[in-house]
């Protein structure tokens, strides 16, 4: 993930803030936050087809738009090792998003219930 001009203003800025500083502005960041009105994540998974052709990391990027309520970062290290497996072992693409698929329904049916 990349940063926008923003991000890497107010990160630069952050540098310089002593300590105690930085706790301020982190809890100003976290009360402004906390206001934020958010939709509600969806229940149910969004229906994305997959399609015939499809690259592992288009399989994930839709993956994780069928399944925007799941947190990608408790998934992060089997979705890696499957990564890793399809670039660097040679693994079909097919059979690896076959198992994206069935982690994220894994997880997906861990949260439901």
């Amino acid at each position: 993930m990349t940063m926008d001009r923003t991000e890497k203003r107010v990160l630069a800025l952050l540098r310089e803030f002593p300590p105690e500083t930085k706790e301020q502005v982190l809890a100003f960041a976290e009360f402004l936050s906390a206001r934020m009105e958010r939709p509600p994540a969806p229940v149910e998974p969004v229906v994305i087809p997959r399609p015939a052709e499809e690259t592992v990391v288009k399989a994930i990027r839709r993956l994780a738009a069928t399944y925007p309520m799941l947190d990608r970062g408790k998934m992060l290290s089997e979705t890696s090792t499957l990564m890793s497996q399809h670039v660097l072992g040679g693994r079909e693409a097919a059979e690896v998003i076959d198992e994206l698929e069935r982690l994220f329904q894994e997880h997906f049916g861990r949260i439901k219930g």
